[in-house]
């Protein structure tokens, strides 16, 4: 079994290889101080486990995830309990707190060989205790982060999401119920099954049809309201 550790400590990063030394069959192929550098690693080694930290200068854990299409079995490893109900939404093997003892991690890195290698990520429905301040897309050149703030709105796009914002147009690897419960309900609301739009982007709502409507945003652009999505924005409008 390989392990990639993903930690800004080094004292965190040396006591976790410290422990792992001495075990057979897993090995420390290596390490990252951060999220980008974490993300270069996974995608270079594709190793078999990440124990990851959740608060990291520059990119944090959750969002470096997002930059992996496939990633492996991961073990979250923080001194903040508050992240623990997002970090098995995100399907995590186990969730230390730190300071953890030679014994928890091994019982975590068994749960291990329980798993799928490689499985996909699950998002339950339900309400993240943290909602996402900003999304990380991936291309070819660059790595783009979009506060929220700035995104007018997303469209469904079969298994990618288009995000559509102040700076532009991005496409990510994502299904668009992960957005319906990772974002802030208040602010973000599904209108219709193919878009979540920005509450604060909406100019006005016009009758388009029967049953269904349409929303014009504040740049322009018009995006259509079913019924259900219709009832969805006047609770969060309380109109």
């Amino acid at each position: 079994m390989t392990v990639v550790i993903v930690d800004d400590e080094a004292p965190a990063r040396d006591l976790v290889k410290q422990y792992i030394s001495t075990l057979e069959e897993i090995e420390v192929v290596g390490e990252a101080s951060n999220g980008f550098e974490g993300h270069k690693l996974i995608t270079s080694l594709h190793p078999d486990v990440v124990l990851l930290d959740i608060q990291m200068p520059k990119l944090n854990g959750f969002e470096m995830l997002e930059l992996i299409d496939k990633p492996p079995s991961i073990i979250f490893c923080t001194a903040y309990d508050e992240y623990a109900i997002k970090a098995f939404e995100q399907n995590a093997v186990d969730y230390l707190l730190k300071p953890f003892s030679k014994t928890r991690l091994l019982e975590a890195l068994q749960k291990v060989k329980g798993t799928t290698a490689h499985e996909p990520y699950i998002y339950r429905n339900v309400e993240y205790a943290h909602p996402l301040s900003r999304i990380v897309v991936n291309s070819a050149k660059s790595i783009e982060i979009i506060p929220v703030e700035n995104i007018y709105y997303l469209m469904s796009q079969d298994d990618y999401v288009e995000i559509h914002s102040s700076v532009g147009k991005h496409l990510k690897q994502q299904r668009l119920k992960y957005y319906e419960t990772a974002l802030d309900r208040q602010q973000f609301v599904r209108v219709h099954r193919q878009y979540i739009v920005h509450v604060g982007q909406i100019r006005k709502l016009d009758k388009y049809g029967k049953e269904s409507y349409t929303a014009q945003l504040i740049m322009g652009e018009t995006i259509p309201v079913s019924a259900s999505g219709y009832i969805r924005l006047r609770q969060v409008l309380d109109m």
